[in-house]
C-alpha cells in the first residue's frame, strides 16, 4: 500500500502524541521537522515513502548542512525523520526502513571553558565580609570549586551530607575544628546516584564559618530545614540564587569572560588533571557515567600544555 509523506507524518504524529506522551512543544517540533521533510521530498518528485532509500536521506542531510544549520539541528531533524520511517516499517506500512542505513552527523565537540587558577582565586576572594549572606556565599563558592559538584547538586545538599575527615569524629561537636582539615560531601547526582566527594581545608574553614556564624540565625527565620545552604528567610537556597551569587562574584572580580554555573566545575576538573590527577578519579568525583565524558578535559589540558611548550621551548616554533 502506497504511503505518501503527509500520510506517514500524520500517523507518526498521532503515535508520538498518544503513545509516547510528548509535550505540546515537542509535538510541534516534530511536526515542523516532518513538514520540512515532506516538502523536500515533494520538490524532488518523491511521492511514495517506499521510494525513499538511505541515499535519499543522505542527500537530505547534505542539503540541511548546506543551509549552515547547526549540527544539533541537523541531528534533531534526522532523528525525527528516522523515527517516522522506523515506525512505519514496524507497523508494516513500509517494506524497508530507509533510516536504518543513515548515520547521524557527528556533533562538534564543545570544549568546556575553565578559568585560570588566578581568576578562580580572584572570584573566591571577591566574596568577603562577616555578614551572614557573605559567609554563606563564600562557603558556597569554595565548596563548588573544591568538590566539582554541579550547582544544582550543591543547592540540594543537606547539613547531614557534610562529613568531617575521619580523624575528627563528630562533625557537629566543634564544627570549626572538625571541618578545618576538609572532609567529604555526600552528593546526589543524576539518576539519584550518590557519590562521596572530598573537599579541602579552604572550603572546610569557609563552611565552618558559615555553619557557626551565619546559618543558625538564617534558619531561625524560617520553619526549619535540613538544607545546608539557605536564604535570608531560612528556606533552601535555589539553583538560580546560587547562579546569581557566582555571576555577582565574577563581576566584582573583574573577570572578562562569561562565567556560567558550570564554570567552577569545569575549572575543578581541568586543574585536577593539569596537576596530575588520574582521569578515572576525576570521573568518579564529577559523577560522570562514562570516562569518555571526563576525557574532554584531558584535551583542554593537552592544549594548555602545548601553549606553554610553544611559549617556552627555544625550538618549538
Amino acid at each position: 500500500m502506497a504511503t505518501n509523506a503527509i500520510q506517514g507524518s500524520e500517523r507518526y504524529l498521532r503515535h508520538v502524541a498518544l503513545e509516547l506522551g510528548l509535550s505540546a512543544n515537542s509535538q510541534a517540533a516534530y511536526r515542523r521537522d516532518l513538514t520540512a521533510y515532506s516538502e523536500w521530498l515533494e520538490a524532488r518528485g518523491v511521492i511514495d515513502l517506499e521510494n525513499v532509500a538511505p541515499d535519499t536521506l543522505a542527500a537530505y542531510v547534505a542539503d540541511l548542512a548546506a543551509q549552515d544549520l547547526a549540527p544539533a539541528s541537523i541531528t534533531r531533524r534526522l532523528s525525527t525523520v528516522r523515527g517516522m520511517h522506523r515506525f512505519l516499517f514496524e507497523e508494516g506500512l513500509l517494506e524497508t526502513n530507509a533510516g536504518s542505513g543513515v548515520r547521524t552527523p557527528k556533533r562538534a565537540q564543545r570544549l568546556p571553558k575553565a578559568l585560570p587558577v588566578e581568576e578562580v582565586e580572584a572570584l573566591l576572594a571577591a566574596v568577603g565580609g562577616d555578614e551572614p549572606v557573605a559567609l554563606r556565599d563564600r562557603a558556597l563558592l569554595e565548596l563548588l570549586y573544591a568538590s566539582g559538584a554541579r550547582v544544582s547538586e550543591v543547592a540540594a545538599l543537606d547539613v547531614d551530607d557534610v562529613i568531617a575527615a575521619p580523624h575528627h569524629g563528630d562533625t557537629w561537636g566543634d564544627p570549626e575544628r572538625a571541618l578545618s582539615d576538609g572532609g567529604f560531601l555526600r552528593v546526589t547526582g543524576k539518576g539519584s546516584k550518590q557519590r562521596i566527594v572530598p573537599y579541602g581545608s579552604y572550603a572546610g574553614k569557609a563552611l565552618a564559618a558559615y555553619l557557626v556564624r551565619a546559618r543558625p540565625a538564617m534558619v531561625a527565620r524560617g520553619v526549619g530545614t535540613p538544607a545546608l545552604f539557605v536564604g535570608p528567610r531560612g528556606a533552601r537556597m535555589s539553583r538560580q540564587s546560587a547562579w546569581l551569587v557566582i555571576r555577582a562574584a565574577a563581576e566584582r572580580a573583574g573577570i572578562q569572560v562569561e562565567v556560567s554555573p558550570h564554570t567552577l566545575r569545569h575549572s575543578f576538573a581541568t586543574h585536577l588533571l593539569a596537576g596530575g590527577a588520574d582521569v578515572r578519579t576525576v570521573q568518579e568525583m564529577l559523577g560522570h557515567a562514562s570516562v569518555t565524558t571526563t576525557q574532554i578535559y584531558t584535551q583542554v589540558t593537552a592544549d594548555t600544555l602545548r601553549e606553554h611548550y610553544l611559549d617556552a621551548h627555544p625550538r618549538a616554533k
